[in-house]
């Protein structure tokens, strides 16, 4: 099985990140990552020149997953609290559908936990989703998070009301997981 890993983006590969992320307005990741805020997705020229230098080179919080030595997804962390910098919420995103029920999700967001454990002093890591991403909430029972809310009824996408689930995990139970 070949390895996954999570790094920081690099300059030299900006465009070959925007292809594999952006390129395809009709990608079926974008189906399930957070679709009913309607954003759009940037332009390779908008992406390279500016959005790739402000979020992911040289930015600690957002990584790359790279998966048999090719770029697949990323994850990304972003505090709830702003600068208070106490509540810490992340994501992830595979953006090849043909790697999907692989566990390089699982495998890269266990990586990335053990990151912002390391890299920040905090005793609780979070993770949000819908119940419209069933993927994502087996990932995140999966690794050991716990449903922490559920906020019934409030994401809307395609004519149908969705749930917004919240995920959890104390630095101490990620600790206890690890042992086992």
């Amino acid at each position: 099985m070949a390895e996954v890993e999570i790094r920081p983006a690099r300059p030299e590969e900006v465009e070959e990140f925007w292809e594999i992320a952006y390129s395809n307005p009709n990608a079926e990741w974008a189906k399930y990552n957070g679709p009913y805020f309607n954003n759009e997705l940037p332009s390779r020229e908008e992406f390279v020149s500016v959005i790739a230098y402000r979020k992911w080179i040289h930015n600690k919080n957002h990584l790359l997953i790279i998966y048999d030595g090719k770029i697949v997804g990323s994850v990304g962390a972003g505090f709830e609290d702003g600068s208070l910098e106490r509540w810490l919420d992340m994501g992830i995103i595979v953006y090849r559908d043909d790697l999907w029920d692989k566990h390089i999700g699982t495998q890269a967001l266990k990586l990335f936990i053990d990151y912002l454990f390391e890299i920040y002093d905090l005793p609780h890591i979070g993770l949000t989703t819908w119940s419209g991403n069933p993927r994502m909430m087996h990932v995140a029972e999966k690794i050991g998070m716990k449903q922490e809310a559920c906020v019934r009824q409030v994401r809307y996408y395609n004519d149908e009301y969705y749930d917004s689930v919240k995920y959890g995990l104390l630095r101490n139970e990620w600790k206890d997981l690890k042992k086992e």
